[in-house]
């Protein structure tokens, strides 16, 4: 099967990408019944797919038992409506480990995150994401962040691979992505998959749909799916008076917001969550809870985001 046909396969609509939190009760343990039920509501919502425990999931805070339970429960929420993309990382072993639980667990899709620690070149790169590749017969999107970043002539090899569908891009060079989709487009022609995968990608993401990364990831519609889909059908109809009263208003000051803390981009969207009524525990450690004055502000930055929804009515 190639490439191509693995994409068809996967099958990612246009919509918002879901990254459902991962729940813990109050003793820090997993809280199964609290994630099937964000997992569903965010299917119910509109997600195009749901991507379970990758970043916004805390990936790195999962055994592998708890990711193998908490995949195949996304799965059976979904019911098979969207497509369940499910993360895997660390060293080439237990990157293989993790994808292969992923398969086991019902996965449609792996989103191969950055190997642990080391900083590699081009070669190992490519090697370690191969190897990811033919460890099961999932499609992989490739996300590019941190340790992990290509050259043009990187992801063109990437996209000759068999099994690697797409790149996510978590590093926010545009230069680099231009290049990246022109050399992919002229050596590898087909269905080769693109996603703005930075932090509250909605921020940049009109310019990265102008440069063909059509994709991104929402973290804002785990806690507030109406914003982020009035914010996408916006983008899409060409209606821009929306989009940058949803930037100005909502997106650009819940950005400022996530910048004053580290591992905000987790925390605060999992405070989020909390605010709208679903107790989905705090985050594990190493990151930590935004204090109660940034929690107030997120409080009233959502209350904004709401009511500008209300005034375009």
């Amino acid at each position: 099967m190639t490439s191509a046909d693995l994409a068809h396969r996967l099958g990612i609509p246009s919509g918002p990408l879901f990254f459902p939190v991962t729940a813990y009760g109050a003793d820090g343990s997993v809280d199964l019944d609290t994630y099937r039920a964000h997992v569903r509501q965010g299917v119910e919502a509109g997600a195009a797919a749901v991507f379970a425990c990758c970043g916004t999931g805390e990936f790195h805070a999962l055994t592998p038992e708890e990711f193998e339970t908490c995949v195949r429960a996304a799965v059976e929420e979904t019911a098979g409506r969207v497509p369940v993309v499910a993360g895997a990382g660390y060293g080439t072993a237990l990157a293989v480990r993790y994808a292969r639980l992923a398969e086991a667990a019902g996965a449609d899709g792996l989103l191969a995150m950055p190997p642990y620690l080391v900083v590699a070149g081009q070669e190992g790169l490519l090697r370690h994401y191969r190897e990811v590749a033919a460890a099961t017969a999932l499609p992989v999107i490739v996300y590019q962040r941190d340790n992990a970043v290509f050259t043009p002539e990187s992801v063109v090899e990437l996209a000759r691979t068999e099994g690697i569908i797409g790149l996510k891009d978590g590093l926010g060079d545009l230069d680099l992505m231009q290049r990246i989709v022109s050399a992919v487009r002229t050596e590898v022609p087909g269905d080769f998959l693109y996603f703005n995968g930075l932090p509250t990608a909605e921020q940049t993401q009109l310019a990265y749909h102008a440069i063909g990364v059509p994709l991104y990831s929402s973290a804002v519609f785990c806690f507030a799916p109406e914003i982020a889909l009035a914010f996408h059908r916006a983008l899409i109809d060409g209606d821009r008076a929306t989009v940058d009263r949803l930037l100005d208003g909502f997106y650009r000051p819940f950005v400022e917001l996530r910048a004053r803390g580290r591992g905000y981009a987790v925390s605060l969207v999992k405070a989020g969550v909390r605010m709208r009524g679903l107790d989905v525990g705090e985050v594990r450690p190493p990151l930590h809870e935004p204090g109660g004055d940034h929690v107030k502000q997120l409080a009233e930055i959502i209350e904004r985001g709401y009511a500008l929804l209300e005034e375009a009515q």
